[in-house]
């Protein structure tokens, strides 16, 4: 598996992984915003995939100017979930995208929510030594979310 900015050949890619996920995120294959977000972040190379041969089996969107940066979007294919693919993807967004000191946000369910525990993304996330902060508004779908927030020094 290697981790490179995405380009916009690596677009299917991206909206399969996301076809994948919308049932705790709500539609996003399907809305111009979302195509617009992963556009935008495509033009201005914050923008990762992490791919294996030729199928992207990650995707990572990443924004936010010194000292505040935020994990747009993170997602990982269910075959390769729990493989080390998110973990390469942050490392690889903290190694290009951050000066430090500064900090991470990422938006990600609430402890409530239903993909709290089946995505495994509040478990990750802490893995990687962000801590769950102040609640955040609702997804699209209505499920509750949370901050979390990892300093950088």
């Amino acid at each position: 598996m290697i981790v490179r900015l995405a380009r916009e050949q690596d677009l299917p890619g991206l909206l399969d992984l996301a076809a994948q996920v919308e049932h705790w995120f709500g539609p996003m294959v399907e809305d111009p915003g979302f195509h617009r977000a992963v556009d935008s972040h495509l033009r201005r190379s914050t923008a990762l995939v992490a791919v294996s041969g030729s199928d992207v089996v990650g995707g990572l969107l990443f924004g936010g100017n010194a000292p505040t940066y935020h994990v747009d979007w993170l997602v990982v294919s269910e075959e390769t979930r729990g493989g080390g693919v998110g973990r390469a993807l942050v490392a690889d967004a903290l190694r290009r995208f951050v000066s430090v000191p500064g900090h991470i946000e990422v938006i990600t369910f609430g402890a409530d929510h239903p993909g709290a525990t089946a995505s495994g993304a509040r478990v990750f996330y802490e893995r990687l030594g962000f801590s769950p902060a102040e609640a955040a508004d609702p997804g699209p779908e209505g499920g509750s979310r949370q901050v979390y927030r990892l300093a950088v020094t």
